[in-house]
């Protein structure tokens, strides 16, 4: 029997740390691993390991949602080990034989010789790898995880994990497999790994979490919710669900488990569905449902700017693109699915009448797709409609007409688009097989001509884009389900990729919008199962981030733009397969302070051109 992360996590926050230990155990040898695997070294790794969940229990209370621990654990641990690599890099080095004492190097044991030169081999071997194939293959045989624990721990899928370690043990020797596996097993965590971290937890003062009075639906503390299985548009292969979002569990009888080193008091669990009746109702009818944790356990969010419903959109659906268009004062929103079928709709709002129009349909029907605005013209590009697409049209709004331009040379879905110096850039998506692409094309409205630029440093799909001050700017997605944190910065006159601070969560199928030298980032899902409302403000020229006021509606794939100093969230998707029609507007006021950046080492990609 294992215990859940939530229940142990709830427990640490209510005045008992010594229970993060559970966590430890069922962590600790991953962690160590992935460590390991970008470190090179397992003193330093162990360190880290060690460093990760002290850093993790002194913001256990930031963590929104308990279900992403694992996750959000491995990138506190990617994060220290990024900062490890940078310092390490500035310091001398001191591990050469020249610059160690005569007598050490004489006093220097066969064994030791011989150990020495066994891991210079296994890390050389290792090294020969791409990170992703080194780091499966280390969480595999240092931590002995099995592929569904590797793919929790990275937030990937099983058959991605499966994949790379086919891949891996390819690309390596018979003899040297052997080798890592034996190594390995004499480099596993000390049995006092995890009382040593209980013992340093225990004088870390933590906040409890608040006692709630008069709970909605007249439920108790002792009560919670599970939300059943939440399924996406099945017209779309790779979204076939959402998943399960889990409330908190009713506490009932306990028992002494023994995990790992330590025992501990775990709760059985006892679940209590919650009436749809009870459930508040958006904007058209759609059930808003409750997140108990941050109901109940979780504080208070900060507050900045104010949200208002405005006119829903006539045509409800999801799979729009992530950026509206506005031409003349008014946002037009194209195709997209209605929850059976790809559609051609395109509709017109505007923004000050807060009414909508309809326009003429693009010609080719579709969803999953990417549009952008160069002079007065609006170009939709790539999408879904059977297959993936590569066609690409051009909109006149003023004369509502339709005109066929140069395919994309590179068939894409979930794509984005952002508008330099009149050029359109067609970053990442899913091509064909449902792979993640990290392809960069750039259009020419006025020559009608496609180019390849410098590839993304990363295959992606699922992400948000934003242009302002000449640079592009792309916020989280991954593959398949699998989101991440990742801020990178592209320039087009360079043709060069660069890391910036990361977002505080893993987030995908969000929307970005750029407002006054800000960017905004607009939820979408923090995990395959479950939507975020929140609501963050990235600084391109400080490289922080703000937390602002959440939306009203949790939604994914789902559309901003910009007009008069304020952004419009506009359909998306909502579980259960909901398309959406309601219409946000957000004025960003009351800003509070910034979060603590997560300054990343630069690293660049592409290729730097000569001016």
């Amino acid at each position: 029997m294992q215990t859940e992360d939530g229940q142990i996590i709830y427990q640490c926050l209510n005045g008992d740390p010594a229970m993060f230990g559970v966590l430890v155990d069922k962590y600790r040898e991953g962690i160590y691993a992935l460590a390991y695997s970008k470190i090179g070294n397992f003193h330093d790794a162990q360190d880290i390991t060690q460093e990760a969940f002290i850093k993790a229990f002194r913001k256990l209370r930031t963590l929104r949602h308990w279900e992403t621990f694992a996750l959000w654990l491995s990138t506190i641990a990617n994060n220290l080990c990024k900062d490890f690599i940078r310092a390490r890099s500035k310091r001398p080095d001191r591990d050469f034989v020249e610059d160690q004492s005569p007598d050490l190097v004489d006093n220097t044991s066969i064994d030791s010789y011989h150990n020495d030169l066994v891991h210079k081999s296994l890390q050389e071997a290792l090294n020969s790898l791409p990170e992703i194939y080194r780091q499966v293959i280390t969480l595999h045989y240092l931590s002995g995880y099995k592929s569904m624990d590797i793919a929790k721990l990275l937030g990937v899928s099983l058959r991605t994990v499966t994949e790379r370690l086919r891949i891996g043990r390819e690309r390596l020797k018979e003899e040297m497999i052997t080798m890592i596996g034996e190594t390995f097993k004499e480099q596993r965590l000390s049995a006092g790994f995890t009382f040593r971290i209980v013992e340093i937890v225990k004088q870390i003062k933590i906040q409890p979490v608040p006692t709630t009075k008069g709970l909605p639906w007249g439920l108790s503390l002792a009560t919670g919710i599970i939300i059943a299985v939440l399924s996406l548009n099945p017209y779309i292969p790779q979204l076939d669900q959402f998943g399960t979002i889990s409330g908190a569990p009713l506490l009932s009888e306990s028992k002494v488990l023994k995990v790992g080193e330590i025992p501990v008091d775990v709760v059985k669990v006892s679940n209590v569905p919650i009436l749809s009746s009870k459930v508040d109702k958006g904007k058209g009818g759609e059930p808003k449902q409750p997140d108990m944790q941050d109901a109940l356990f979780m504080a208070p969010q900060k507050e900045g700017g104010e949200w208002v419903e405005k006119a829903d959109m006539p045509t409800a659906r999801g799979n729009i693109s992530s950026s509206a268009c506005v031409v003349n004062g008014k946002i037009y929103i194209m195709g997209g699915a209605d929850g059976v079928r790809a559609t051609p709709e395109v509709e017109e709002y505007d923004p000050k009448t807060d009414k909508w129009a309809k326009k003429r349909d693009m010609p080719s029907p579709r969803a999953s797709l990417a549009t952008s605005v160069v002079n007065g013209k609006i170009y939709v590009i790539g999408g879904w409609n059977g297959g993936i697409l590569a066609t690409v049209e051009e909109y006149d709004p003023e004369r509502d007409i339709w005109i066929k331009k140069a395919d994309m040379p590179t068939p894409r879905q979930f794509l984005s688009t952002s508008v330099v110096n009149g050029k359109i850039y067609a970053m990442g998506g899913f091509i064909a097989g449902m792979i993640a692409t990290p392809i960069v094309e750039e259009y020419d409205p006025v020559n009608n001509k496609w180019i390849r630029k410098a590839d993304m440093p990363n295959r992606r799909a699922h992400f948000a884009s934003a242009s302002l001050n000449g640079k592009i700017y792309i916020f989280g997605g991954g593959t398949e389900l699998n989101f991440d944190f990742m801020v990178i910065e592209y320039d087009p006159v360079k043709d060069i990729w660069e890391d910036k601070c990361n977002m505080e969560q893993v987030s995908g199928a969000l929307s970005a919008c750029a407002l006054d030298g800000k960017i905004y980032i607009l939820g979408g899902m923090d995990t395959p199962n479950h939507c975020t409302p929140t609501v963050e403000e990235y600084d391109p020229i400080k490289n922080i981030w703000k937390k602002m006021s959440d939306r009203q509606v949790e939604r994914a794939d789902f559309s901003t733009a910009v007009f008069n100093g304020k952004i419009y969230a506009i359909g998306g998707w909502k579980p259960i397969s909901i398309p959406l029609s309601s219409v946000e507007e957000y004025t960003p006021e009351g800003w509070q302070s910034a979060v603590s950046p997560q300054n990343k080492l630069p690293r660049t990609w592409g290729n730097i051109k000569s001016r």
